[in-house]
Order: C-alpha cells, then sequence, then structure tokens
C-alpha cells in the first residue's frame, strides 16, 4: 500500500490503524536516511536498559512482594505478575523518555518528512541545516511533557503502597496512563513541527482519548517486547504523524 492508498484509505481510523500503518510508512523510499539515528539511539538506551532489566527483574518483583503483610503471602502468586507487568512498562516508559529526549531533533525531522510526503508539500523542518536551530526548542518540549508527567507518574506509584488494592488498581492505571504518555509522546512531533502549543495538542487529543489511548496501547506492549522494541521508535513517528495528517492537520494549517 502506498503513501497517498494510506491517506485516502476508507479502513477504519482507529488507534491501531494509525499504529499498524506507522510501520508501513517507515519503509517508504526516502525515510531511511531519518530513520537511521532515532533506531540506533534506542538500540544504545533501550536495548542496553531491558538487557539490565531483564537479568534483574524476578529480584525487584520479590522486593516489591516483600512489602506485602504476612498474612497476605498467599496473594503473592496472584500479584507476581500484575507487578512484573508494572516493573516493565514503568522502565519501559522512563528509558523510552530518556531515548525520545535525546532523539526528539533526529524525531522531529523525521515527522515533517513524512507529513511533506504525505501531504505532497515542502517541509520547512527537513534540512539538516535546521537541526541546530531546532534542537533547543525539540529539547524543550521533551520537558514539557516530563512536567506533565512526573506529577501524575508519582501519584500513580504512592497507590502501589496501599496493600491488595492499590496493588491489584496501580498496575492498570500505570499501563493506561503510559498509554496516553505515548499517545501524546509520538503526537506531539508533528504538532510541534506545526508549532501547536503542548497544551492544545493535549486539548485535541484528549477529544479522541479512545483512539489515542488505543494508539498507545500498542506502542506499550511492543515495547516490552524484546529486539521489536528497539525499532518501535520510528514506527510510531510515523503513525503519529500519519494520525495527525489525517485527523488533526485541518484544525490547525490552513
Amino acid at each position: 500500500m502506498t503513501i497517498m492508498n494510506n491517506l485516502n484509505s476508507q479502513i477504519p481510523q482507529n488507534g491501531f490503524y494509525y499504529f499498524s500503518q506507522g510501520w508501513k510508512l517507515m519503509l517508504e523510499p526516502g525515510l531511511k536516511r531519518y530513520i537511521f539515528m532515532p533506531i540506533l539511539i534506542n538500540i544504545l538506551i533501550i536495548g542496553g536498559a531491558f538487557l539490565y532489566i531483564y537479568t534483574q527483574v524476578s529480584d525487584i518483583v520479590n522486593s516489591a512482594l516483600s512489602y506485602l503483610p504476612s498474612w497476605l503471602h498467599w496473594l503473592s502468586y496472584l500479584l507476581w505478575p500484575l507487578i512484573l507487568i508494572s516493573v516493565l512498562i514503568f522502565f519501559g516508559y522512563f528509558f523510552t523518555t530518556i531515548a525520545n529526549i535525546i532523539a526528539a531533533p533526529f524525531n522531529g525531522m523525521l515527522s515533517a518528512k513524512v507529513e511533506s510526503m504525505l501531504t505532497n508539500t515542502t517541509a520547512d523542518d527537513n534540512s539538516w541545516t535546521n537541526f541546530a536551530k531546532d534542537f533547543a526548542r525539540s529539547i524543550q518540549r521533551e520537558f514539557q511533557n516530563l512536567a506533565y508527567y512526573i506529577p501524575r507518574l508519582i501519584g500513580i506509584l504512592l497507590l502501589f503502597l496501599v496493600p491488595v488494592i492499590g496493588t491489584i488498581v496501580a498496575p492498570i492505571l500505570l499501563f493506561l496512563f503510559n498509554a496516553w504518555m505515548m499517545s501524546i509522546q509520538y503526537n506531539d512531533y508533528a504538532f510541534d513541527n506545526n508549532r501547536v502549543s503542548f497544551p492544545i495538542m493535549k486539548q485535541r487529543l484528549q477529544k479522541d482519548r479512545l483512539n489515542n489511548l488505543m494508539f498507545g496501547s500498542m506502542i506499550n506492549l511492543v515495547t516490552m517486547i524484546p529486539f521489536v522494541n528497539l525499532i518501535i521508535m520510528p514506527a510510531a513517528v510515523c503513525g503519529g504523524t500519519l494520525q495527525w495528517v489525517k485527523k488533526y492537520r485541518s484544525d490547525f494549517v490552513k
């Protein structure tokens, strides 16, 4: 399926659609030089981090279970998988965030190139000569993302301290919140390239929260898969940019 077929397709355009099409877009001719640096950064950071996590995850989960009162130890068999998933989600998003901060200017360039291909226009942010100019803005945008994320994350993590109920509810909330943040992260590159502020971008995504949660949930799940998670970044950027073009661009670009 070509890029223009993607743009005009009558396939239901939900979060799964944009996620799946992102993988196809990533392979389009002309994008290879734009995806090289994001993948390299992901391999170095995500690859190294998950190699460590997978060797230590059992100790981390057992350490968390040690806080259970002795009379609730019978729940450990039920809570073990929930805590395991929570650990993978938390560390997955933590190290993905670090990778995204470093790769933000490259991801912005990739998003601009994808948008120009989809809309048959010339992208102002598409040249390497603009890299230094946009570097500071891209990093600042990532810290806006963190300022939104960290206080809410702390609230969810504190919920883990509530015996039984917190341990069951918190992993679900953590997954959904991280899915929302993944959607914000990978939709944001196209919004930022078009000078849409972070608060306005967030408000627009909230109007379509269910589909954006679906998009972010798919990224969440793939981030926990070894090796595949090393190449998820450019695919997610492409998927988020496709969503911008098909759903949001007309609201901001005349």
